[in-house]
């Protein structure tokens, strides 16, 4: 039946009735990198769940969040996510986001709700709206980090003992009220599934985990999973990124602030211990939600979306934060599954995450409004997707790039510098080949699609090719 239905949805057919619409759980996660999934190369994480639902759906391998406005960039990608609207479309929506969006059942929720879906949400929220005003039943709405201490920062510093200790509990954060922040998203997820099972209406669940945002805090059990002097540090380590004042990430920004600067390769062994840690905690979070879903017998009409609002740096290149263009802070894990998805396949096309909006309302057998600037993945799915050209990304005013044909060019305006880098051969980002002294005319043309980008996303930032050695 369930591939009936699809079939119906992409050939535009959107009257499916309410009894017949499949179920989605959405399950986000916040500073979640690509590249921190076990089933997606990396070996000395744990992320069985993840990899369980890789297994039983169709992985997109380059996913990206355009980037921010300001240094949360959670605002920037959650609002995207919310309202349907690109980056600095976003920006201008979260303005009036009340009186454009929620007064006009606009938000990607309350369009779900329209469609005849039970939603629930629980977790992060940090969108300028009410989750009350969204969703149906909201739970446990979280600001957009824990509460941290200032015992997290500046650590762990050379000869000297470590302030910090994940599993304190009387440090608060994770840890504020007694039940550790993921487990009480699962707790309530789960909740949410009986919920469901009773009503028997198709429910749309948004559960939006803080992990693995900093602080990075999880029981002892994940900790000992990865001992300090194991874990990796990445290959495009540095001391310090050159152009990290000019691109507004200096060391006083807050994200960056974790770590001592210069970095050292403990520092960042520590941080990525812990970073996993809390993972892999989460994972097992996720599993408990999974294994529910399957008890509840809701699993074969539901389909399950795992993705983030934007990758982490957590040593590479020499920061911290997710406040660069990078791929480890622009791209993230994203796995849909359910009726009609094929099971263990990859789709490298480069998709943004916002696109699950659309996606999800042709599941719902809807028409996606106007105002939605995302594009539906069925097509993907049924093996007849057109690839997006290119993949914008912004940072305030201060950074800019586009990925396109294996490449990407970075422009930072304050410094007057571009970089560029064979991203299909270069994955880690470690050859500019600018600086080398090649590929200008590949540069020239990435710059040509940037500007048409801009353009269309009515980007404030004027860029000169002159003043980048590009024209």
């Amino acid at each position: 039946m369930m591939r009936t239905i699809l079939a119906m949805v992409l050939s535009g057919a959107c009257s499916v009735t309410a009894a017949e619409k499949p179920n989605l759980l959405f399950i986000f996660a916040d500073d979640y990198s690509y590249e921190a999934v076990h089933a997606a190369g990396m070996a000395e994480i744990e992320t069985p769940n993840i990899d369980r639902l890789m297994a039983s759906g169709t992985s997109f391998t380059h996913a990206y969040n355009s980037g921010g406005w300001h240094g949360a960039i959670c605002v920037a990608s959650r609002t995207m996510l919310m309202t349907g609207r690109q980056l600095w479309h976003a920006e201008a929506a979260e303005k009036t986001l009340k009186k454009d969006f929620v007064a006009q059942g606009k938000l990607w929720p309350q369009l779900m709700k329209a469609e005849g879906y039970e939603t629930f949400m629980t977790g992060k929220w940090h969108v300028g709206a009410k989750a009350e005003e969204a969703f149906d039943h909201a739970r446990n709405i979280r600001p957009g980090m824990p509460g941290s201490v200032a015992k997290a920062y500046n650590r762990p510093l050379e000869g000297k003992e470590d302030p910090w200790d994940p599993t304190d509990t009387s440090l608060g954060g994770f840890w504020q009220g007694g039940t550790h922040w993921s487990v009480v998203g699962a707790n309530d997820a789960i909740d949410f599934l009986g919920m469901a099972k009773k009503n028997g209406k198709p429910f749309f669940i948004y559960l939006a985990f803080n992990a693995p945002h900093d602080p990075r805090q999880a029981p002892q059990e994940y900790m000992d999973k990865y001992p300090v002097e194991k874990v990796a540090v990445p290959k495009n380590f540095l001391e310090r990124y050159p152009y990290c004042d000019e691109m507004q990430a200096p060391w006083s920004l807050r994200d960056e602030k974790l770590a001592p600067m210069p970095r050292t390769k403990h520092s960042v062994q520590v941080h990525r211990r812990e970073y996993y840690a809390l993972i892999t905690h989460m994972d097992a979070q996720i599993g408990r939600v999974l294994d529910a879903l399957e008890a509840n017998g809701q699993a074969e009409n539901t389909h399950i979306v795992f993705t983030a609002d934007h990758g982490l740096s957590v040593g590479h290149h020499g920061l911290i934060g997710k406040q660069n263009l990078y791929d480890h802070s622009v791209r993230v894990p994203f796995v849909l599954t359910g009726p009609g998805v094929e099971k263990g396949k990859k789709v490298e096309a480069p998709i943004y995450l916002q696109d699950v909006i659309p996606t999800a309302l042709d599941w719902a057998g809807a028409k996606t409004p106007e105002h939605i600037e995302f594009k539906s993945l069925l097509p993907f799915v049924e093996g007849k997707g057109e690839a997006r050209k290119s993949i914008y990304g912004a940072y305030r005013m201060a950074q800019r790039s586009v990925t396109m044909e294996g490449y990407k060019l970075i422009i930072y305006p304050a410094a007057k510098k571009a970089r560029l880098y064979h991203v299909a051969e270069d994955p880690q980002e470690m050859v500019d080949l600018l600086e080398k002294g090649k590929g200008k005319d590949v540069a020239k043309k990435l710059f040509g699609e940037l500007l048409k980008l801009q353009k269309e996303m009515d980007d404030p930032e004027e860029l000169k090719a002159g003043e980048l050695g590009l024209d």
